[in-house]
């Protein structure tokens, strides 16, 4: 046989091969959208990310844009930190929702506003969530006042609170600052803490829960230098 018949064939073949995959991906019904689940959420219901997700049910699974369905999911809902969008062959979409968690909360009138770990501000609740400090910033008479605004001293509260132990940061009711280097910590039982700048706080954090279990009486810490903490108080 020659070779150029057998190439045509073989060009012919292929040729119907792409045209049967493009049918089955794109023109049948059997790998289209009919199911999409939603995991991860905790504050968000799974109705929420499916209604702001806004998956075209019905469409070719392989047509769907992934990369704009996680864009959409985050422009809507400022609480998602990050999702994957995964094809569940040959009829789903999976959302899985990373949501932000607080770590400090500003009050705004009768609200409070969540604040990360990155200083993002995502959303206002009526009710303070438990477990998580409000800010109590005063930087008026601030003498570090030109150099570190209120912006600025805001995320110096956030890296504080984001990097507490995790027992010490239950017990946090309050994040005071006044200054860039004026950090103080209110803990329940009205318990204070001066823990100066937010500089070395994971020694500070050590040096707190150390003095905590030396004296769970005391009512004043001192751990601005954590080499050398302190504590006052019956």
């Amino acid at each position: 046989m020659r070779r150029g018949p057998v190439l045509v064939l073989c060009l012919a073949a292929a040729l119907l091969l792409a045209a049967g995959c493009t049918w089955v991906f794109y023109g049948s019904s059997w790998l289209r959208i009919e199911k999409v689940t939603v995991t991860g959420t905790e504050v968000l219901t799974p109705e929420q990310v499916l209604e702001a997700a806004a998956v075209p049910k019905g469409a070719p699974l392989v047509s769907v844009d992934t990369d704009e369905i996680g864009s959409r999911l985050r422009g809507r809902l400022p609480r998602i930190d990050s999702v994957d969008v995964v094809r569940a062959w040959p009829h789903g979409i999976g959302l899985k929702v990373t949501e932000r968690k607080p770590v400090l909360l500003i009050k705004k009138d009768a609200n409070f506003v969540e604040v990360d770990a990155s200083g993002v501000r995502f959303d206002t609740v009526a009710k303070a969530p438990a477990g998580v400090p409000v800010l109590e910033l005063n930087a008026a008479q601030s003498p570090s006042g030109r150099r570190f605004d209120e912006e600025r001293l805001l995320h110096e509260a956030v890296g504080v609170a984001g990097g507490l132990p995790e027992a010490i940061a239950k017990e946090t009711v309050q994040v005071k600052v006044r200054s860039y280097d004026s950090v103080m910590l209110e803990l329940t039982g009205g318990r204070t803490v001066v823990w100066g700048s937010g500089e070395q706080s994971e020694a500070k954090g050590r040096a707190l829960t150390a003095l905590l279990k030396v004296s769970a009486k005391a009512d004043h810490f001192d751990v601005s230098v954590p080499t050398a903490p302190s504590l006052s108080g019956s």
